[in-house]
């Protein structure tokens, strides 16, 4: 859904969208898209899961970042909600009690579907490359990938990608190895 090309979106349209409804503002466009599918959000979660004790908590792993599902960013004019982002503490020693986040993280993960890989590799990435994101992971369920790429002199420049049931160590979390399979539904 995208608001009339005669006004540029407020959040106040966000405010208004119904309840089941994601709503971001990128480049002053008003873009809806509904709740992911369970495809998307086993995949999501996975990786939250995977990376929060050792990440966020600190256990079994290096600590030093806040790991969050659907942040919500205010990056100069965009309103973007990634599915995951992280920020390193160093960076965000203390946690906002806004409810949404003014810092770029250093880490997002955004997790394709058909409705939404166009947006988020053609409109978002340039948002992500300009508000200087190190870090972009693509995951794409139905593809059974991994893209991993960082910023270098405000380009996107793919570090690696991995598929199907590959073992992933990726940056910046490398010090982590997971099965990609992981992160997929069974087959039936």
């Amino acid at each position: 859904m995208h608001q009339p090309a005669n006004r540029l979106a407020t959040y106040e349209d966000l405010l208004d969208l119904p309840e089941h409804l994601i709503g971001e503002i990128l480049n002053g466009t008003l873009v809806t898209q509904p709740r992911p599918a369970p495809r998307h959000s086993r995949a999501a979660s996975a990786i939250g899961g995977g990376l929060m004790n050792p990440f966020d908590h600190g256990r079994g792993g290096p600590g030093g970042w806040w790991i969050l599902d659907e942040p919500e960013l205010h990056l100069g004019s965009n309103v973007l909600v990634p599915d995951l982002a992280g920020w390193r503490r160093e960076r965000l020693p203390v946690f906002p009690d806004e409810a949404y986040f003014t810092l770029a993280p250093d880490w997002v993960c955004e997790v394709l579907s058909p409705g939404t890989a166009r947006t988020d590799r053609v409109v978002k990435m340039p948002i992500y490359a300009a508000e200087g994101v190190a870090w972009l992971w693509l995951v794409d369920p139905d593809q059974r990938t991994l893209e991993v790429f960082r910023l270098h002199e405000g380009h996107w420049v793919m570090e690696h990608a991995w598929q199907e049931a590959e073992e992933v160590t990726a940056p910046p979390f490398a010090e982590l190895t997971f099965s990609l399979a992981d992160l997929w539904v069974p087959a039936a």
